[in-house]
């Protein structure tokens, strides 16, 4: 099955105080590159979305990131740009949505969702029964979520389908483990 990836890049860092996913892991890495190589292993087809003054920042290693100048409307609005870029200029049967500031994803992670994934079903991954990311959508939500407005990203496309939900067991607690603030890239950082 032919799928991608859309990255969510457009965040405003605020419980953080600079921009995290430009923050330096241990490994040398920023945030981004380390979440984009994970993704990569395993997902080749990426679509980044930020916003137009992060893009000098990350341009450097994410040259054809798309930029959406309304970025303050929220995640929800940002995946809904993204999710109409890749129906403009791909045929992808299945997206994951992938959150820029998760860097420690396995790529195994990211593989077994998009392999679980069909044009019609929501998978979703899970570590020790909580809900996490990257949620992949099947082609059959894409035009929903082109739709979506404000700050709620897909979970409310999810809500709507629950008969069409995978609940994905994964070994993997970074699912759960999105970096809001300094202390959390340092905790996480420390285990990876």
């Amino acid at each position: 099955m032919n799928i991608g990836a859309v990255v969510l890049a457009a965040g405003y860092s605020n419980r953080f105080g600079s921009v995290k996913i430009c923050a330096n892991l241990n490994n040398g890495r920023t945030v981004l590159q380390q979440t984009l190589a994970n993704i990569q292993s395993s997902i080749p087809q990426i679509t980044v979305v930020t916003r137009p003054e992060l893009y000098p920042l990350i341009v450097d290693y994410c040259p054809d990131a798309r930029v959406f100048a309304d970025a303050e409307k929220g995640m929800g609005a940002t995946l809904a740009y993204g999710i109409q870029q890749v129906l403009e200029e791909s045929v992808w049967e299945g997206c994951l949505v992938c959150l820029a500031d998760m860097p420690f994803i396995k790529p195994e992670t990211y593989r077994a969702v998009g392999e679980a994934l069909t044009t019609v079903n929501i998978v979703v991954p899970c570590y020790a029964g909580r809900s996490g990311n990257p949620a992949g959508f099947g082609a059959s939500h894409f035009s929903t979520l082109a739709k979506l407005t404000g700050d709620r990203g897909g979970r409310s496309v999810i809500q709507q389908n629950s008969d069409l939900v995978v609940k994905l067991e994964v070994d993997d607690p970074a699912v759960l483990q999105d970096i809001d603030t300094p202390d959390d890239l340092r905790s996480y950082d420390s285990t990876s």
